[in-house]
């Protein structure tokens, strides 16, 4: 017991060492709980496809933003293995031998450097790469700038935000080759076939 009269917060193990988040890390997931008795957890991918957690064996993790912290900053977590299962993913770790020390990741975040995200394929483009993309028509006006994506189940959805008569507003793009005529990652330009009033 501390002196305080409460039980000392459990530490993370030794091997799992405090690192720098990378210059690229992007948030792919959380830590959602500890899955079995054998060390594993369960993480929530941000994607429904998340080929970026399967990607490397190296995860930074940051605490939740909410809720209890069992460990402060970045730490670096070596990945044994992870594989999909459901809608989750299962991993387990260097240092993660028990559910009680699984259980100390619970709610944590989870980056990867975007460095190591596997090669989209042609036509195809990571969410992450497409945010604050300039989106001009086919006739060069501009249209605004990608805030966010969506997900409406067959498609995607450009929101798009841009200022009107001084003031901030929206507007939304279906991501799909019926309007979208290309991306120009280099030149950080959506071309689109869509028209300011619509």
């Amino acid at each position: 017991m501390a002196a305080s009269g409460r039980p000392a917060t459990p530490a993370l193990p030794a091997d799992i060492e405090p690192a720098e988040l990378p210059a690229d890390a992007i948030e792919v997931g959380r830590i959602a709980d500890a899955w079995g008795v054998k060390g594993w957890f369960r993480v929530l991918p941000h994607s429904a496809d998340p080929q970026a957690l399967f990607s490397t064996k190296r995860w930074y993790l940051q605490p939740s933003e909410r809720g209890a912290k069992t460990f402060s900053g970045t730490v670096l977590l070596r990945v044994r293995e992870s594989k999909d299962h459901s809608d989750s993913v299962v991993a387990r770790a260097d240092g993660v031998e028990d559910r009680a020390v699984a259980e100390l990741l619970k709610g944590a975040r989870v980056f990867v450097p975007r460095s190591a995200f596997p090669t989209a394929a042609q036509d195809e483009f990571y969410w992450v790469d497409l945010l604050g993309l300039d989106v001009v028509n086919r006739e060069g006006l501009a249209l605004g700038r990608v805030k966010e994506l969506l997900s409406t189940g067959p498609q995607t959805v450009l929101v798009i935000e841009y200022e009107e008569e001084g003031k901030p507003a929206e507007r939304m793009i279906p991501f799909v080759a019926a309007y979208v005529d290309g991306v120009d990652l280099p030149a950080r330009r959506i071309t689109v076939d869509w028209q300011a009033d619509y």
